[in-house]
């Protein structure tokens, strides 16, 4: 687990939602609050967050922003690709940090042993606050009349109330 984040996407009602807090520790200091930890790719179509080390972040973005480039959007090719070369890779390997990307219909869950994820509801969390978000998430999701958006930015206050690694400065996108 990484401490020091929690992303969240969530899929409900023909809608997709990223959200990240924005709180950056280094060791037990915070350092930063606003940072953002989701980014639009592949000309506004796909979302992606990072839980773990920046640096290690930054390379990941950076090597699945070349995988869509090379399959030209496609989010599932270009997720496997990445898994496989991190599976594989000694230095991609080594890197510390966990990546979730998704567009319109598809959500994956990217890991350091090479593990790729798609949730069976769209709804997956990451980081330290990751349990926190994950839970209030599918909660709301399968009792309430909220839309995707909603459900996020309730599920990640939820988390910032509960993980001392999570602060309520939320970055959210949506497609």
């Amino acid at each position: 687990m990484f401490h020091s984040t929690t992303i969240l996407a969530v899929r409900h009602r023909d809608r997709a939602v990223l959200a990240g807090d924005g709180q950056v520790t280094f060791g037990p200091t915070v350092v930063k609050q606003s940072a953002r930890k989701i980014r639009r790719l592949y000309n506004d179509r796909i979302l992606a967050g990072f839980a773990g080390s920046a640096a290690d972040s930054f390379a990941l973005f950076a090597r699945f922003e070349s995988k869509l480039e090379q399959y030209r959007g496609n989010l599932e090719r270009s997720a496997v690709e990445l898994a496989k070369d991190w599976r594989s890779d000694r230095i991609l390997r080594r890197l510390e940090a966990m990546l979730i990307v998704l567009d319109k219909t598809a959500t994956f869950l990217l890991s350091g042993t090479g593990d790729l994820i798609e949730p069976d509801d769209g709804i997956v969390a990451i980081g330290s606050g990751g349990p926190y978000a994950l839970a209030a998430a599918k909660a709301l999701a399968g009792n309430t009349d909220l839309d995707a958006r909603a459900i996020a930015e309730r599920a990640m206050a939820i988390a910032a109330q509960i993980c001392i690694y999570t602060n309520a400065v939320v970055t959210l996108e949506e497609l």
